[in-house]
């Protein structure tokens, strides 16, 4: 994980690395925690044609330090900072990092680093990306783009917009907002955040779904259908492990719940100390033993999967007085919100299971 204790060039290496690290990072607060300055090109293409003077110039020093980092990866003979097969322990030191900065550039400013434009000019800082994708053990780490935007302005301060034009059209894919990203049918894949560059799911789980990857390495060819239902019946299982507690949290959105006597928190979502509305649990519990059926439910297509759906929003709308739909719609948001990647589910199922709350919250 570290040079030998008498290797001086190895040193001098992870130290130099280490230090331009650093220097990401100081590059990355400036631009994503203070005001921008001028104002942008309208896409992309301004971006690539490196005209200096079309962009802000905490951009372009953000952007020139990623060149040094590329510069870095694409020095050695595999895609990680050296020479190994495997990451060592200043991949990790920047992947932490790294990892808010693509969701944070996209939310904050409309830059996509993974998009194919900036495969094309950060070639090598993507192949690690995506080598990291390819490893189970980060996927037991890995966050997604929605968790650490909200968990970031808690640590580092609020983010200020400003960037590209398509920030507002990022931002709303993240958070929910364009009616598309967190509704059903979803798409296979995630137009921000590639789900299938390394497996979805653990690895069991996958197996035990038939599901193997190409011979990229990688599930981009996974059948979407057989997919799409394996991602929705590990949500299902998590939900049923644990069902009688989450319907406790999410009853904190009932009309007599979050009432919190103590104190508020940095974090927007974060309420520890808030109470569940107990005249609301009971009919959120029976809501979300409904949400849970389906999810678990089997379908050869996503198309039969949603007409299953249509038949179970009778059992839905059955088991919620009428009285009492607005608690348990804005306790069902309440949990839809409050998912987080990946404390509670990996994103490729997280995302199924905030889609079908939102299903269930349309339903009632």
């Amino acid at each position: 994980m570290l040079p030998e204790e008498n290797d001086k060039a190895g040193w001098a290496k992870y130290d130099s690395l280490a230090r331009l690290e650093r220097d990401l990072f100081s590059w990355w607060c400036t631009l994503i925690f203070r005001p921008e300055g001028p104002s942008m090109p309208s896409g992309l293409m301004g971006l690539l044609g490196g005209n200096k003077r079309s962009i802000s110039g905490s951009m372009q020093g953000f952007l020139d330090c990623l060149s040094k980092v590329e510069k870095e990866l694409a020095s050695t003979n595999g895609p990680w900072f050296f020479d190994y097969d495997y990451p060592t322990m200043i991949d990790f030191v920047y992947a932490s990092h790294v990892e808010r900065m693509l969701a944070s550039c996209a939310y904050w400013k409309g830059l996509n680093l993974r998009s194919e434009e900036m495969r094309s000019k950060y070639p090598s800082l993507n192949l690690w990306l995506d080598s990291f994708d390819k490893r189970e053990c980060y996927l037991a780490f890995k966050s997604d783009y929605y968790t650490h935007v909200k968990d970031i302005p808690p640590q580092y301060g609020p983010g200020y917009d400003g960037g590209f034009e398509e920030r507002e059209s990022f931002a709303k894919s993240i958070t929910g907002e364009d009616g598309k990203s967190w509704n059903l049918p979803l798409p296979h894949d995630d137009p921000l955040q590639p789900l299938y560059r390394g497996p979805p799911l653990p690895l069991s789980v996958l197996e035990s779904a038939g599901i193997a990857p190409g011979s990229d390495g990688t599930y981009e060819d996974s059948d979407p259908n057989l997919m799409a239902q394996t991602c929705r019946q590990m949500a299902g299982w998590k939900l049923a492990s644990n069902g009688i507690n989450v319907a406790g949290f999410a009853a904190r959105g009932g009309n007599l719940g979050a009432n919190n006597p103590r104190q508020r928190f940095g974090a927007e979502l974060a309420d520890p100390y808030a109470n569940s509305d107990e005249v609301a649990r009971p009919h959120v519990d029976a809501a979300l033993r409904v949400i849970c059926n389906a999810l678990l439910k089997s379908s050869e297509s996503q198309d039969e999967h949603l007409s299953n759906l249509k038949e179970i929003e009778a059992s839905l709308k059955s088991v919620v007085p009428s009285g009492h739909r607005d608690d348990v719609v804005n306790s069902l948001a309440y949990l839809r919100d409050r998912i987080g990647v990946p404390r509670d589910l990996p994103l490729a199922s997280g995302r199924q299971l905030r889609a079908h709350l939102n299903w269930a919250i349309d339903a009632l």
